[in-house]
């Protein structure tokens, strides 16, 4: 089964945008999913990349200053030189691996990494050293602030902001104290506040995705219930016809044992009719039974249809709708006095919810061209209405959600292993239905 729906294009200005994103969708999505790949691994091995960061610490900032201690020069302004204090390489290896080995633990234990990084800076600058990798302090900020308990950050800046006053009361023999302040509270400022602004971001996306997901959930339980809901309406309505069917067949029966002592003709032609009868009963059955999957054993909420709608049915709803303001065309083709209740009334939902939905989209004064045309096995409901009289509206788009009127209409050509198409036309809209009138057993 088919459903065609169609949206109006947009305006010509979103047209651009949307090219321009199409363009870079291809590299988007292999960022993202390389991203994806990066976080399922860093899942399964978190260790590495732990490891890679105090690697790549010690590199940049371990390295170079163990390679110029043998130096007589050393870097800076000789002022810089004199006011720090020259440490053996032993000394300065055990305070760069103070500093730089409890980032190990910067996201399963971020207070305990800062606080041991904290206590190494400061034991390292009462000592008058200097050292590049000081830098391992900001990281364990920052660490902190992205993965540490947000109550933790008022004492851990008060921390940090004594060790910065320690560290420009030091330099004060080079640089202003203020302006070495200054700088240094900058620099854990924007430690604090990249580590908050990636957690919030993070925090965005989680919510983001939980929404999305519950959002799905829900649209996927609307559907269902709206299909359910359908599906024992027509459940209900076919009962009617089964139970028709079968007291007709009761009396049938009846009656040809009756006439089979008095007429025998009379009770051969009771049991073809029974026969007719059955089978067509049976058809009925096979196709609710193909149709309901779960059993509703619930009250049901109103009295039953008796009789049951059919195609004579249409004719006194036109007229309902050509009241309503409606200029509807009724025509048929074929042996349609010849279908059984149960497609006359598939054929009379359809087109109600149709002319239904073209009464409260388009409005009065449009007209609408009606069709059921029977050929072979077939049956063909086309409904095709001219738009709005009024040319400056047009009618409106489908929704984004599917509508349960829709709904109904698919359920019920499913039925009879039909199809149902429902689109634009110019300014109006067209919905057809195609019915298949051979029956699960293989009758008509």
């Amino acid at each position: 089964m088919t459903t065609v729906t169609s949206v109006p294009s947009e305006a010509t200005a979103s047209t651009a945008s949307t090219e321009d994103l199409d363009g870079m969708g291809p590299l988007v999505a292999r960022l993202s999913r390389a991203g994806q790949r990066l976080r399922q691994a860093d899942q399964a091995h978190p260790w590495v990349l732990d490891t890679t960061v105090v690697a790549l610490a010690f590199v940049m900032f371990c390295l170079p200053d163990l390679l110029h201690t043998g130096s007589g020069d050393g870097d800076g302004p000789r002022r810089f030189r004199l006011a720090f204090t020259r440490l053996p390489v032993v000394g300065m290896l055990a305070l760069q691996t103070g500093l730089v080995v409890p980032l190990l633990w910067r996201r399963r234990a971020p207070a305990v990494a800062f606080g041991a990084t904290t206590a190494v800076f400061v034991l390292q600058w009462s000592l008058g050293a200097a050292l590049r990798a000081d830098i391992a302090l900001f990281i364990a900020l920052y660490s902190l602030a992205l993965h540490g308990r947000i109550r933790q950050l008022p004492w851990a800046c008060g921390v940090m902001a004594a060790a910065m006053m320690l560290v420009a009361v030091r330099v004060s023999v080079a640089v202003s104290v203020w302006d070495a302040l200054f700088f240094l509270l900058s620099t854990a400022t924007a430690a604090l506040a990249l580590g908050l602004v990636v957690r919030i971001r993070r925090a965005q996306l989680a919510g983001l995705r939980d929404r999305a997901a519950r959002l799905e959930i829900e649209r996927d339980q609307r559907s269902r219930l709206a299909a359910a809901a359908e599906r024992a309406r027509v459940a209900r309505e076919m009962h009617d016809i089964v139970g028709h069917n079968l007291s007709v067949i009761i009396t049938l029966a009846d009656a040809g044992a009756y006439a089979t002592a008095v007429a025998p003709e009379r009770g051969r032609e009771a049991l073809l009719l029974v026969g007719d009868t059955g089978r067509q009963a049976l058809g009925e059955l096979r196709r609710v039974l193909s149709v309901l999957r779960e059993a509703s054993d619930g009250p049901q909420d109103g009295p039953e249809l008796s009789p049951q709608p059919g195609l004579t049915d249409i004719d006194a709803l036109c007229e309902g709708v050509r009241a309503a303001g409606l200029a509807v065309v009724y025509r048929t083709a074929g042996d349609v006095d010849a279908l059984d209740s149960g497609v006359q009334l598939t054929v009379y939902r359809i087109v109600q919810e149709a002319l239904t939905n073209t009464l409260k989209h388009s409005g009065a004064g449009t007209r609408v061209n009606l069709s059921i045309v029977v050929k072979d096995t077939r049956l063909t409901v086309t409904v095709q209405d001219t738009g709005p009289a009024d040319a400056t509206s047009g009618r409106p788009g489908p929704a984004k959600e599917e509508g349960h009127g829709l709904v109904g209409m698919r359920e019920r050509t499913a039925l009879y292993s039909g199809t149902l198409s429902a689109g634009p036309t110019g300014r109006g809209w067209t919905v057809q239905a195609t019915l298949n009138l051979v029956s699960p057993g293989g009758t008509q």
